[in-house]
């Protein structure tokens, strides 16, 4: 894969800066990881909009079906869903004016990597968020 991240200073940057993440996948179960690391994100002062068709709502914010369905500027795009997923979400991240789709460790995908590069979103994949914020303090 040519999938090619920021460098650690312009993720830092991204994370200083953009503070509305829509997290596409986010469960309302304590124990899953897209739980954790969202509400690790919320208590650093980031504005959660949960974006999953299945529940009604995560982390006390009432949870979107789709990216469509937000109202205002999305700053990141976070991905909690399988790699075949992301070339649908990403044209969706486009089509929405959001600033960076991020997709979580171990998801990647090449189609929509080229998608998000071609429309001058910036593009994170195979890295957690949460990890990187933690390496920004």
């Amino acid at each position: 894969m040519t999938i090619q991240n920021p460098s650690r200073k312009e993720i830092g940057n991204i994370l200083k800066t953009k503070k509305r993440i829509a997290v596409v996948g986010l469960s309302n179960n304590p124990n899953r990881t897209s739980f954790m690391v969202s509400q690790a994100m919320m208590d650093a002062g980031y504005d959660i909009i949960p974006v999953n068709p299945t529940i009604d709502d995560a982390l006390g914010v009432k949870a979107v079906d789709s990216l469509k369905e937000i109202e205002g500027h999305v700053d990141i795009v976070n991905v909690f869903r399988r790699s075949e997923f992301l070339p649908d979400i990403m044209k969706d991240a486009v089509d929405i004016g959001a600033d960076v789709f991020w997709a979580q460790l171990g998801v990647m995908n090449e189609e929509a990597y080229e998608y998000g590069k071609k429309h001058d979103i910036k593009v994170i994949m195979d890295r957690c968020i949460k990890v990187e914020h933690a390496m920004t303090k």
